[in-house]
């Protein structure tokens, strides 16, 4: 964990094994983004409601957040850290990194 943001970078590897270990996953790409495909069983908020709004949008206890790179998803991460969410890790890397290590994406039915 970053002393300095409250919440853990993680390679795509590690988040697999969070995520199999019931983290959830919330991806905060724009809906463009989302339809262009996302990580399997990922829930979808766009970081600027979470950012209007971040109190209409409850967070689960322990949340992985991921974007296109992972500089948006620092921001949610940061955001549920200062909201009192206990375990909040950051794909690093985000959906890029992820794709690179051969891991599943899936595009909307």
């Amino acid at each position: 964990m970053s002393e300095d943001d409250g919440f853990r970078q993680a390679p795509p590897e590690e988040v697999k094994r969070l995520l199999d270990e019931g983290y959830e996953l919330i991806d905060v790409r724009e809906d463009w983004e989302w339809q262009r495909g996302h990580i399997p069983g990922a829930k979808h908020l766009v970081l600027s409601a979470l950012l209007a709004n971040p109190r209409g949008h409850p967070l689960p206890g322990k949340v992985v957040f991921q974007c296109a790179v992972g500089e948006r998803s620092a921001l949610a991460s940061e955001m549920a850290v200062a909201l009192g969410v206990p375990e909040v890790v950051n794909l690093q890397g985000g959906i890029k990194a992820w794709k690179e290590a051969g891991l599943p994406v899936e595009k909307p039915e």
